[in-house]
């Protein structure tokens, strides 16, 4: 018999899972990622030593949500990059459009290692300068151990109200053409 010590992670089942319900549900999944030197992220979209990516089918490109590693590829800025995330360094999964998903414990602090070439070292956030992802349900940090509703702590996507879990996500303001499908033979 495994013990617990020895079985794999349940982190990149989990990560699949919700994956899986976002798209199943129309919805956007977004992955947030404590960067270290470990991680292949554009360096200029990092935050506090955070970024959140969108991983929906729509925004990339080879997915592969493995054991060890998500890779895939996406454009940012119009410039098609590789990204590489362990998995260990995914803090959270959750759907845009309604915040639902889950947290993960943050990873252990790494000791700062040398830059790769070509890449600019990143410092070690500390907690304190980290920006939490919020419970909106409780108003606080959330338990990482609970599936939670998160919301980025910095107003963008803050939900206003009580959350309707039966209603289907409002379209977003700003009008703008009707979408059309072109069909390609």
């Amino acid at each position: 018999m495994i013990n617990a010590l020895e079985s794999t992670s349940t982190r990149p089942y989990l990560i699949r899972a919700l994956y899986e319900w976002c798209t199943d549900n129309g919805y956007t999944p977004y992955v947030a990622v404590q960067v270290d030197d470990s991680v292949q992220v554009p360096r200029e979209y990092v935050k506090n030593g955070e970024i959140v990516l969108n991983i929906s089918f729509d925004a990339t490109s080879s997915l592969k949500l493995g054991n060890d590693f998500i890779e895939f590829k996406a454009r940012f800025a119009g410039t098609a990059r590789e990204i590489s995330v362990p998995v260990g360094r995914v803090i959270a999964i959750y759907a845009r459009e309604n915040g639902q998903g889950m947290a993960f414990p943050a990873p252990a602090p790494a000791e700062p290692a040398p830059a790769m070439p070509g890449m600019p070292a990143l410092p070690v956030p500390s907690p304190a300068s980290r920006t939490p992802l919020r419970d909106t349900a409780r108003g606080g940090e959330g338990d990482a151990s609970k599936v939670v509703h998160l919301v980025p702590d910095d107003g963008v996507g803050t939900v206003t109200g009580p959350v309707d879990l039966d209603e289907p996500p409002r379209p977003p303001a700003g009008g703008g053409a009707r979408p059309s499908l072109k069909r390609i033979k």
